[in-house]
């Protein structure tokens, strides 16, 4: 994954970063399996995919519903692309900040991306 992908950790080195006060992050998580690697790269794959239908239609990327905290999330093409890359690279994502002050009509689900793919797809084959 390219390092300029994600932005910098604007505290990386400091010691009075302060993250410390809420302790060291935990890397106690379980590796990835095969399964859900195979299922990484395939949404990688469906991610380009899903850019070169859109993106040139307006779309900026994907909102997602986030389970935690009950709001969407407003992820741009590159910024999805490098979470899932880093994801696959180190079994985690990074923290990054939420989009400013997104506009909702530029950003589709995934689900709209797979039907919009589908129908594509259909159309192509039926010609």
């Amino acid at each position: 994954m390219p390092q300029d992908a994600l932005p910098p950790d604007p505290f990386a080195g400091d010691p009075e970063d302060p993250a410390r006060a809420l302790g060291e992050p935990d890397h106690d998580h379980p590796p990835m399996d095969d399964d859900e690697r195979a299922e990484l790269v395939s949404d990688l794959s469906d991610l380009a995919v899903y850019q070169a239908l859109l993106e040139h239609r307006g779309v900026r990327g994907i909102v997602v519903d986030c389970g935690e905290c009950q709001e969407p999330h407003y992820h741009d093409w590159a910024l999805l692309r490098a979470s899932l890359e880093q994801l696959l690279a180190d079994g985690r994502m990074r923290p990054h900040e939420p989009a400013f002050d997104p506009d909702p009509g530029s950003y589709v689900s995934w689900e709209y991306c797979r039907g919009y793919a589908d129908g594509v797809t259909a159309t192509e084959s039926a010609r």
